[in-house]
């Protein structure tokens, strides 16, 4: 048997991880999951990116806003925005129960991991997923405006202030789960996907954690990173935008030197085919290969082309 591990945060990267399980069964193929993204609204403790691979690997994923559950009423947040409460996080009447859920069992005592687990197994869900740590990172997104929590910056703001750097609060200290560091050291671990997530917003925390960047780069099995950016924009969210705030070319190959030192092998979109030779060197594979994911078909097709290339080495 031979084992795969996949990082991912957020929307892009739950569809290329909902691809994968198409393809392996769940005790072939295991997340880690961003939670920099992870903060408490309303008292409630909030996972973002945990709840869009849940509710993508569920099949509950609400395909009209591409994040949230399916079939969601509103009632909480228009009543909460009637009585002049905070409404610019929206939070969906089926959503809210996850929260108060997740909140409740964790001022129990039990940890971010055990909570994880129980609500996908709950919905369905068999692979393993884990949250990268269950002690608390928080992504800060220091802008020309001041410093901003992320969702202050992404969701609050709506990604508009002038980005000047990034941190990570609390990564220095972090444990990764053991699970994680497990499967990276194994005999049988055949290969690594980092998803078409925001390199700077949903894998740099995984990677600000100093025990899982060392596991990552010292994995004797190849890592692949599929580029979200594709002809020079990205296809959801600010990752073009920041990049171009932070002086970086707008196009794949700066994505690829983001990871250096860190992945085998780079997957760029077709459509930018004439960056391969250029990405290209001696400690870098580079293949270029439909990535745009509309479909589930496309999502499969994809996770087929990254589980090739993994062989390859």
């Amino acid at each position: 048997m031979s084992r795969y591990l996949a990082i991912t945060g957020g929307v892009g990267g739950a569809k290329l991880a909902l691809g994968l399980t198409h393809l392996l069964p769940a005790d072939e193929l295991a997340f880690v999951v961003n939670t920099g993204d992870d903060f408490e609204h309303l008292g409630l403790h909030v996972s973002p990116d945990l709840d869009t691979l849940m509710y993508t690997l569920s099949g509950l994923s609400n395909p009209d806003t591409g994040w949230g559950r399916v079939h969601e009423s509103w009632n909480f947040i228009d009543t909460l925005r009637t009585l002049g409460g905070e409404d610019w996080f929206n939070l969906g009447d089926r959503d809210l129960a996850v929260h108060v859920l997740r909140t409740a069992m964790l001022r129990a005592g039990q940890p971010l991991d055990a909570v994880t687990r129980h609500l996908y197994t709950t919905l369905g869900v068999a692979h393993a997923a884990w949250p990268m740590s269950n002690d608390r990172v928080a992504t800060e997104v220091v802008t020309a405006d001041g410093r901003l929590a992320f969702q202050h910056y992404f969701v609050r703001e709506r990604c508009a202030p002038r980005v000047t750097h990034i941190e990570f609060a609390g990564a220095a200290d972090a444990r990764v789960q053991p699970e994680v560091l497990a499967w990276l050291g194994a005999a049988d671990l055949a290969g690594v996907v980092i998803c078409p997530s925001n390199p700077f917003l949903s894998v740099d925390p995984l990677l600000a954690l100093p025990a899982l960047r060392s596991a990552l780069a010292a994995c004797h099995a190849p890592v692949v990173a599929v580029s979200p950016i594709v002809g020079g924009e990205a296809i959801k969210g600010p990752t073009a935008k920041i990049m171009a705030e932070l002086g970086l070319p707008l196009d794949a190959g700066a994505v690829a030197a983001h990871y250096a030192g860190l992945i085998d092998g780079f997957i760029v979109d077709a459509c930018d085919a004439a960056l391969v030779e250029r990405i290209a060197h001696a400690d870098l594979a580079v293949i270029a290969a439909p990535s745009v994911m509309r479909t589930l078909d496309d999502r499969i097709n994809l996770a087929h082309t990254a589980l090739e290339f993994l062989g390859t080495f």
